[in-house]
């Protein structure tokens, strides 16, 4: 099995736009191929995973999506629920509305309660043992870094009790890189890599969790070798044009277009190559670095999941 589907937790994240939520599901998709129960979890619900399994909405509760793959979106009225009836023991929890519009007043004044519901419950599904992996479609870069510390910022506020004893667990999984980690999503462009670089940074210096691989979404294939290269320098001089044209049966200014295209396809995927060689650069030699491809066909819902799960797939056992 690969290494990345051994973890228990998987926190996956990224500059919005850049393929999050697809690789999140990819991720749990090829996991349960795999024949671990797993867990998807939607951290800021906005039916995103709903679109990409293509399914109804995913509920606090779960759907099962396949035989061992269930999504779900996080709720923290819910989690508080949970937390009350399982962990706390507090009777009558069916009658919370009192309770959770105090917990509304307490978020507000103290941050981070929202964040350790959000970390609780999925540290909590890892340590009952409920699923073999849990995976989350995290927060985006500037979210992300908050929510994963807020255990930490919790545990030296608060020294002891029952809050102290349940972030102490959180945080001992949460730290443990043989069951915790993040997986940074990136696409091979300046401003995304560069986010990808101070997020690598930040989870190392202000959170427990440990960078378990970063993912280059949308790499485009390299055209022409160079041989290849000189051939199409000399179909694009303007004495060749005419001559092609004629052959296809098509005019001039459609083949100047379709060499244009590709021109233009080699120039894009080049400057992603110089990026992608600083993000290898910048971030630390011992983490993973995986590509994924451009998907020339559409590039949402469950077919474009099972095409990055394929293609992940060949990355991790290459």
């Amino acid at each position: 099995m690969p290494e990345l589907l051994s973890y228990k937790l998987l926190f996956v994240t990224g500059k919005g736009g850049v393929g999050k939520t697809t690789t999140a599901a990819a991720i749990a998709l090829l996991a349960s191929q795999h024949g671990r129960r797993t867990l998807v979890c939607e951290a800021e619900p906005r039916g995103d995973l709903a679109r990409a399994f293509e399914c109804g909405p995913t509920p606090f509760g779960g759907l099962r999506v396949s035989e061992d793959l269930v999504a779900m979106s996080m709720d923290t009225e819910a989690s508080l629920r949970e937390y009350l009836r399982v962990v706390a023991r507090v009777p009558n929890v069916g009658h919370i509305f009192p309770v959770a519009r105090a917990f509304d007043f307490v978020a507000t004044a103290a941050p981070g309660i929202r964040e350790i519901l959000t970390v609780g419950k999925l540290c909590f599904e890892v340590r009952e043992g409920h699923y073999d992996l849990v995976v989350v479609d995290a927060s985006s870069t500037g979210s992300v870094v908050g929510q994963l510390a807020a255990p930490t910022g919790i545990n030296e506020l608060i020294r002891v009790g029952l809050v102290r004893s349940q972030t102490d667990w959180i945080l001992e999984i949460l730290g443990d890189p043989s069951r915790t980690g993040a997986v940074v999503v990136t696409t091979p462009e300046e401003m995304p890599v560069t986010e990808a670089i101070d997020l690598a940074g930040r989870l190392a210096e202000e959170t427990p969790v440990h960078l378990a691989c970063v993912v280059a979404n949308r790499v485009l294939p390299e055209l022409f070798g160079r041989s290849e290269e000189q051939i199409f320098n000399e179909l694009c001089r303007p004495t060749r044009l005419d001559l092609i044209a004629r052959e296809l049966d098509s005019s001039r200014e459609l083949v100047e277009d379709v060499l244009a295209a590709a021109r233009l396809a080699v120039t894009v995927r080049r400057d992603g190559v110089a990026h992608l060689e600083r993000l290898r650069a910048e971030i630390a030699a011992e983490v993973p670095l995986l590509y994924l491809p451009y998907l020339f066909a559409r590039a949402h819902g469950l077919r474009a999941v099972r095409q990055v799960a394929r293609a992940l797939s060949e990355e991790l056992l290459t």
